[in-house]
């Protein structure tokens, strides 16, 4: 498959012309780099910068990769399996040579509890917010502040399953959050118990916090775990299941000398002794320097020479992740030839139509899965490294910059060395079928733009637009996306910043129709032709909830509202769609749309 070529100086040059003409500058590099070095990535005259922090030295692949346990109903509701989760503070250790480290966990662990649950099978979950009445993160009140409560005792949660196809009233909504056995409760609150329908492709979705203005703290405590979606047709395939079916979730986090969890706080810069800045502030982006993999740092992945299936999902707050498995020397440090090739059999949404090898790298921005197969088969003995080779603020600058560099060593791979299966067995040529939704069903062709500007404090704004506002909408302006249900769109979403951003909409999965130079792009024109645009990758066809956008790069997307071709369900409300780097979702990328009931089926005359 063709991998997007790297940023140029080129491309650069085209996007501080962007700049010129009113489009988002660079946001600061926040967090710690990889020798814990203050950031200096151009960012805008006003952005606040970040101060210094440096991880302590650890020593790397020292602990293994601990495979999250699997919760069990704790009953049933109206005859289907309930589940009571609570959030809870608990001492976890990330690494053997930390002290224990707190964090907040789902049933007290970091991560939270796999949940598994079979297609057409519902449950009802009651997420229960046990959290102390402070938070363990610096909370910035500025953010949002006439809409959030920061005076309430507790701590707001609210539980957002990423990739349902779910009621309104379960989706968690950012202001339906809660406190501590609901003592108080957000204006979009309206249920306890949430029902998941599971009527979906069987699929890796997710669970994770997703409380209005501190979203980006809540996950960066641990508030978040895998859910599975299981059903007959994925067994029947006969991937790899039991202990050579891997969940792994790749997050990136700082951590102070006593083990305890570090998030930085944006520092003003010299304004002529404006120090007005407010304290503690939140951070444009962060990226950690210390690479946490199913709540572990550095660690080690023990296999046989034999075929895994890895479900890999990207939950840090901001860092993309640009993968490969490469030979690798531990006494050396050493990274060496490729290793096995990863193939890829599913995405967000479940299943591709068939496998995929992926050439090269495997692109992974925020909030994204990819569903993989692994043949250790042929490095019997050997030792392997999962490799990341994507810079901080990805394709935002250079890649060979020195205040970039990617978190590039993040799992290693131990293969035994005994006799592992002769034939591993041959995929299906196809694996599921994917019905594809044609450009000419769309009933309307939505223009919307990924902008930025900034606030009071001079700090950097990210916002979503629409055609009749391109430069960005407030979370709290009024709603202007309102599909009706039943109806198929176009959404053309044309990114306007200098980075990548992974764009996720709740409720619905998409497919991509393709990319295209925002120079070559008319917003006058409607409708879509797939032949002038670059092409999808193969990893990217299929039904998406989570697809990124590239700077000065157009996407185009088409959703339908509803059940489609005997997939998915109809559902009308509110729902969220929005930048899945946590930091530019808390504030303010992000934004309501409103599936409405179709017209002429209330009339009747549909």
């Amino acid at each position: 498959m063709r991998q997007r070529p790297p940023v140029t100086e080129t491309d650069l040059s085209r996007r501080k012309v962007l700049l010129a003409i009113g489009a988002t500058g660079l946001s600061a590099f926040a967090g710690c780099s990889a020798d814990g070095s203050p950031s200096e990535t151009e960012p805008v005259p006003s952005e606040p910068t970040v101060a210094a922090h440096s991880s302590p030295d650890l020593e790397k692949w020292v602990d293994e990769v601990p495979r999250p346990g699997v919760v069990e109903p704790d009953g049933t509701k109206e005859g289907q399996p309930y589940y009571e989760i609570e959030m809870r503070e608990v001492e976890q250790r990330l690494h053997s040579d930390l002290p224990p480290t707190t964090v907040w966990g789902y049933d007290g662990q970091f991560p939270g509890p796999t949940i598994e649950a079979e297609q057409g099978e519902p449950i009802y979950v009651r997420w229960q917010n046990q959290l102390p009445d402070d938070h363990l993160l610096p909370v910035d009140t500025t953010i949002h502040g006439e809409m959030i409560p920061y005076d309430i005792p507790g701590v707001r949660t609210v539980t957002h399953l990423h990739g349902g196809n779910i009621e309104t009233e379960s989706d968690g909504k950012a202001r339906g959050w809660f406190t501590r056995e609901f003592e108080e409760t957000g204006p979009a609150f309206e249920k306890k118990d949430y029902y998941y329908a599971n009527d979906q492709p069987p699929a890796t979705l997710w669970y994770h916090d997703h409380a209005v203005g501190i979203t980006r703290l809540n996950v960066y405590a641990g508030l978040a775990g895998f859910y599975l979606l299981r059903n007959d047709h994925e067994r029947e395939l006969e991937l790899p299941d039991g202990e050579y079916e891997i969940p792994l979730v790749i997050q990136d986090r700082s951590l102070n000398e006593d083990g305890s969890l570090f998030y930085p706080s944006a520092v003003s810069e010299d304004r002529g002794g404006d120090d007005s800045h407010p304290e503690p502030s939140i951070v444009p982006e962060f990226y950690g320097d210390v690479p946490v993999v199913n709540g572990t740092a550095w660690p080690r992945l023990s296999v046989e020479p034999e075929q895994y299936r890895l479900r890999l999902l990207n939950g840090s707050n901001s860092r993309y992740y640009d993968l490969a498995l490469r030979e690798y020397d531990e006494e050396s440090g050493e990274v060496g030839d490729d290793g096995p090739q990863f193939v890829q059999i599913g995405n967000d949404g479940g299943l591709l139509s068939e496998p995929v090898p992926v050439e090269g790298r495997l692109e992974i921005g925020s909030g994204q899965r990819a569903d993989v197969l692994v043949d250790f088969s042929a490095y019997a003995g050997e030792t392997l490294l999962l490799h990341n080779a994507a810079p901080s603020l990805y394709r935002g600058t250079r890649e060979e910059s020195e205040e970039t560099k990617p978190l590039p060593e993040l799992v290693l791979v131990d293969v035994a060395d005994s006799d592992g299966v002769e034939d591993v067995g041959e995929l299906p040529d196809e694996l599921t079928e994917v019905p594809e939704i044609p450009v000419e069903a769309a009933d309307r062709h939505r223009h919307l733009t990924l902008a930025g500007d900034t606030d009071e404090y001079g700090r950097m704004i990210h916002l979503l637009g629409s055609e009749k506002q391109p430069s960005g909408h407030n979370l709290d302006d009024p709603v202007t996306e309102e599909p009706e249900l039943g109806d198929t769109e176009i959404w053309s979403i044309a990114n306007h910043t200098s980075m990548s951003h992974p764009i996720h909409l709740h409720l619905v999965h998409f497919q991509l129709l393709g990319r295209q130079p925002l120079a070559d792009y008319d917003t006058s024109e409607d409708g879509v032709d797939p032949a002038t645009l670059e092409d999808p990758q193969p990893y990217e066809l299929g039904w998406n909830d989570v697809i990124s956008v590239d700077p000065a790069e157009v996407i185009h997307i088409i959703v339908h509202f509803g059940e489609y071709e005997g997939v998915f369900n109809d559902q009308t409300g509110e729902y969220m769609w929005h930048c899945h780097m946590i930091e530019h979702e808390d504030y303010d990328m992000m934004r309501p749309f409103r599936v409405v009931p179709n017209v002429e089926d209330e009339s009747g005359d549909g």
